[in-house]
């Protein structure tokens, strides 16, 4: 399995005078992953010490498998299954990762706070 498209950059910016900070959406990278002889599914999870903002990510327009509607990212989470009843078969699938970083104005922005850097770790396994 692996990830392709690179490391991913969201900077949430501050928000019009008298409203919340704008969501901040990429949908850059994509997540690779292969069929084998048994249902699968891949798993997510974040490590991302002294968080400040919301991140989600929902997987789009995936080849083979369910999945999951968007999963909060929250640091120390344990994994969460993000993609589900993966077929058996060869070759390969994929699908696009949609992440979503958002803010409140009482949580500021990454002007004011600098950026949240998530580690997050995609897993596939037998389901």
């Amino acid at each position: 399995m692996n990830i392709q498209g690179g490391n991913v950059t969201l900077t949430v910016s501050t928000g019009l005078a008298g409203s919340e900070p704008l969501a901040v959406v990429n949908s850059a990278t994509s997540l690779r992953y292969r069929r084998l002889g048994y249902i699968q599914k891949v798993t997510v999870q974040t490590s991302c010490p002294g968080q400040n903002f919301n991140l989600v990510v929902a997987a789009s327009s995936a080849t083979s498998g369910i999945p999951a509607p968007q999963v909060v990212l929250m640091d120390g989470m344990p994994a969460v299954d993000f993609i589900t009843s993966i077929a058996t078969g060869g070759g390969f699938a994929t699908a696009t990762l949609d992440y979503v970083a958002s803010s409140t104005f009482a949580q500021g922005n990454s002007s004011e706070l600098g950026d949240d850097v998530h580690t997050v770790t995609y897993t596939i396994t037998a389901q």
